[in-house]
């Protein structure tokens, strides 16, 4: 048990301005995959960002705020409702939220929370549902604003094969722009992965060099659909790209001869989900 667990109280706030803080050092630790692990927690800077949280079911174990947020109706509010959760708020002095979030110029509230990774064997696909699997990606920006356009065109969620970059990873929480608490994430290994895509129900889509078939030529309304998008250097492994139904292609026109892995995932959701997004009111 760490400090953290060891220390924490329900119902507990503490004003800390030490960075040698036990509290102070676990938080600061989730910098680390390692210890995101053993603490199954991660961070999220922004009050919008907690609030989202907070309001979608997540469960909060520390809510770390400014002292500049004292006073503010809408932090107080946050810091009560992390009390009710069982949570622990710490009220800190702006060099320990630098040393938290490892910014200069930080956001004023920092939660911390348990990390929620879906089962790969509950995906139930169902007719319109569109899921993103990645394979081996490897940049959490990448990473963060895929999950950001899966919210943007109300896919289902993300399915990470392989040894991919982490979800709950500070930089990927920051790219996702607070949809990491709306996008369901799952992750499996490519021989679990590969088993459970048997049973899809729907169309296996991934983008390849060697695809010869235009992703706009392609109806995508008849059932569930799943895109399986390869690493960011070698593209889908042979493994992976025969276990699609199609292999689609993105024309280009300049000498560019390939897209970056989140703009080429965004260009397929879209047109993937044409159908179902519109401006306005239905």
């Amino acid at each position: 048990m760490n400090a953290y667990e060891s220390s924490r109280a329900v119902g507990q706030v503490k004003e800390v301005t030490s960075l040698a803080n036990p509290l102070v050092k676990d938080i600061k630790a989730l910098a680390l995959k390692k210890f995101r692990e053993q603490q199954n927690a991660f961070m999220a800077e922004g009050l919008k960002l907690v609030i989202d949280a907070l309001d979608l079911g997540w469960s909060i174990k520390t809510l770390v705020f400014a002292k500049a947020g004292r006073g503010n109706a809408a932090v107080e509010k946050v810091a009560a409702r992390t009390v009710a959760a069982g949570g622990t708020v710490l009220e800190v002095s702006e060099k320990v939220l630098a040393a938290i979030t490892r910014r200069d110029n930080p956001q004023m509230v920092v939660g911390v929370f348990a990390q929620r990774v879906l089962p790969l064997k509950d995906i139930r696909a169902s007719d319109g549902d569109v899921w993103v699997a990645l394979d081996r990606v490897r940049d959490p920006g990448n990473l963060g604003t895929v999950i950001r356009t899966v919210d943007a065109v109300g896919a289902k969620g993300v399915i990470l094969v392989g040894d991919t970059t982490d979800p709950f990873a500070v930089e990927t929480v920051r790219a996702t722009m607070g949809s990491i608490f709306a996008v369901p994430v799952a992750r499996a290994t490519p021989e679990a992965f590969l088993a459970w895509r048997k049973g899809f129900p729907g169309l296996v889509a991934g983008t390849h060099l060697k695809g010869a078939v235009d992703y706009r030529s392609v109806d995508f309304t008849r059932g569930p659909v799943l895109l399986l998008r390869g690493n960011e250097q070698q593209g889908l492994p042979d493994s992976l790209a025969e276990s699609c139904d199609r292999l689609l292609r993105i024309p280009q026109a300049g000498r560019a001869d390939s897209l970056n892995l989140a703009v080429a995932t965004g260009i397929m959701l879209f047109e993937i989900r044409r159908g179902a997004l519109k401006l306005g009111p239905d």
